[in-house]
């Protein structure tokens, strides 16, 4: 079954909750390299996620990504309670 755009982009932010390598996001989301840009970017770009520079590419959730997360876990529940 094909996850629709919402679940993939939820469970970026999840993953990225603390900070995850872009390994990280592809091997947990069950995605590739080239899928994966593409979200990261519109994430980046919507304040949604920050890269933290190093020795190695850091994706970390932000605040406002955080915020996303419960209000999309909020509507999954009301959903499935009825």
């Amino acid at each position: 079954m094909k996850r629709s755009r919402d679940i993939i982009i939820s469970q970026i932010l999840e993953i990225c909750i603390g900070g995850a390598s872009k390994a990280k996001i592809v091997h947990q989301a069950n995605l590739n390299f080239k899928t994966v840009k593409p979200y990261t970017d519109l994430l980046i770009n919507n304040g949604l996620l920050k890269i933290r520079q190093g020795p190695r590419i850091i994706y970390e959730t932000t605040e406002k990504g955080i915020e996303l997360i419960e209000k999309f876990n909020k509507i999954n529940n009301e959903l499935s309670e009825r």
